[in-house]
């Protein structure tokens, strides 16, 4: 395996090169905040060993899977769950072996890149992914696995991780959480309110959820006013689990601001599975705004994420379930989107609204000029598709010249991809030395106030964002 370059992603000419090289070095071991992502809390809970190297690095990871989905590998042959409890390859050597004979298809993207840091760096590993290496690799990581300084906590502590923040439907007990809790580890794994099982009434089972959200919290869910307070208490018992954040995973960035009765006679039509694709995206809209209210109350930062189609094979949606890599990015539009909710609440200062796009071209254009407009509304770092690089590269130079540095989230990793989280952050923290070493080789930023920045954008900005 070809050894990390220790300049990799610097720029090339010589002069910004040692200013990136300088900054990064003032931030590379600073403490990872992870306020936003999809790891299983279960694994801090127990704190079992990984099961074995697949099902640590390619059946949980859609980034992993869908690029050899894409090459006509079966879901099932690498091990992914089927929705109706199929068959599928259990044996962790034979999914590696497949992985490994396709690792070429790897060349060139951030999972790559992601990839051959963690086998590198926590793993220790040098021998190349191939597939003549395919045994080889597997029982060094397997080894690996097996000892106690691999276990997740350990890693956690290892990785120098301050906080995470997990995400979990407004239906789940936290069980983990309070595991993790009583166990007496000084880790801080919290979680994040995400609502859209009870929010979007073109949720699978939508009805079904919220009447079940109403037994939870002893409300009259049916009702609108109790599905409002049936909110309140839920968030409530999250916050008890350190929440900081709620979550919202729109398919627009439409928000409304409707009248109580209308938004009643929707929620109406929504349980009773009447609402047109029209109305649901107005309910949807409309919850964002309420949501936003609730933020006021309790101080939860919220986060929207719009603009993937999600689930876009029906097929797949249907033998494997949701979030399976097929979240397609759409067009979205902002300026009017958010109008509704920005009259709402956007002037208050003590609100924290965080919006993330799949959409590049709204960066310059519409995100930027709001974030640095709004008191309330702050830009998530680059998302998903984009959190590459050249993505997070692009989302420094659209923004920053409307939005500054200070209207935006720093770095958050967004992963099911435990081993990832460091190489993630460390991506992000070379690629923003990058960007902060060219301001000041072309004279717009003086020496002292990068150095600053660069630890800003590292740490002090996401933990002040998210209210850890």
């Amino acid at each position: 395996m070809t050894q990390l370059a220790p300049d990799r992603l610097f720029p090339v000419d010589p002069q910004s090169r040692g200013i990136a090289r300088e900054l990064y070095q003032s931030v590379a071991d600073m403490p990872i905040i992870s306020p936003h992502g999809h790891t299983d809390p279960r694994w801090y809970a127990e704190n079992k060993p990984f099961p074995d190297p697949a099902q640590l690095f390619i059946t949980p990871d859609h980034y992993v899977f869908r690029m050899l989905f894409s090459q006509g590998i079966s879901l099932e042959s690498l091990g992914v769950p089927r929705a109706d409890g199929g068959p599928t390859e259990t044996d962790g050597r034979k999914i590696w072996r497949l992985f490994a004979e396709n690792y070429h298809l790897f060349r060139g993207t951030p999972s790559r890149l992601w990839l051959d840091h963690a086998f590198q760096d926590v793993f220790a590993m040098m021998t190349p992914v191939s597939a003549a290496t395919a045994d080889e690799t597997y029982d060094h990581l397997a080894d690996c696995l097996a000892r106690p300084e691999f276990l997740p906590r350990a890693l956690f502590e290892r990785f120098n991780i301050e906080a995470i923040a997990t995400t979990e439907s407004p239906l789940d007990d936290l069980r983990w959480h309070q595991m993790i809790r009583d166990s007496g580890w000084q880790g801080r794994v919290v979680t994040a309110y995400r609502p859209d099982a009870v929010v979007d009434p073109e949720f699978a089972g939508f009805a079904e959820n919220v009447e079940r959200f109403g037994e939870l919290t002893g409300e009259n869910t049916s009702d609108w006013e109790g599905y409002l307070r049936a909110h309140r208490i839920r968030r409530a018992f999250f916050k008890s689990y350190g929440a900081t954040s709620s979550d919202h995973g729109h398919p627009s960035a439409r928000t409304e601001n409707l009248a109580a009765s209308t938004a009643a006679a929707l929620f109406a039509k929504a349980l009773k599975g009447a609402c047109s694709a029209e109305e649901a995206d107005a309910f949807r809209g409309h919850m964002l705004t309420e949501m936003a209210r609730m933020s006021l109350e309790d101080g939860l930062v919220l986060q929207i994420h719009p603009g993937s189609f999600r689930n876009h094979s029906d097929p797949i949606a249907a033998a494997f379930g949701r979030d399976k890599g097929f979240d397609i990015p759409t067009r979205t539009d902002y300026v009017r989107a958010l109008k509704p909710l920005l009259d709402a609440v956007g002037l208050e200062p003590d609100l924290t609204i965080i919006v993330f796009t799949l959409d590049e071209t709204s960066y310059a254009r519409e995100l930027a000029p709001l974030a640095g407009a709004y008191p309330a509304l702050k830009l998530g770092p680059a998302w998903w598709f984009h959190d590459s690089p050249e993505g997070m590269r692009r989302f420094r130079e659209m923004t920053t010249e409307t939005a500054g540095f200070y209207n935006t989230v720093g770095f958050n990793d967004d992963t099911r991809a435990f081993c990832s989280i460091p190489a993630r952050h460390d991506v992000a923290r070379r690629v923003d030395c990058a960007f902060l070493a060219t301001l000041v080789a072309t004279g717009r930023l003086s020496n002292e106030d990068a150095f600053e920045v660069a630890n800003d954008l590292a740490y002090r900005l996401a933990k002040q964002a998210y209210r850890l």
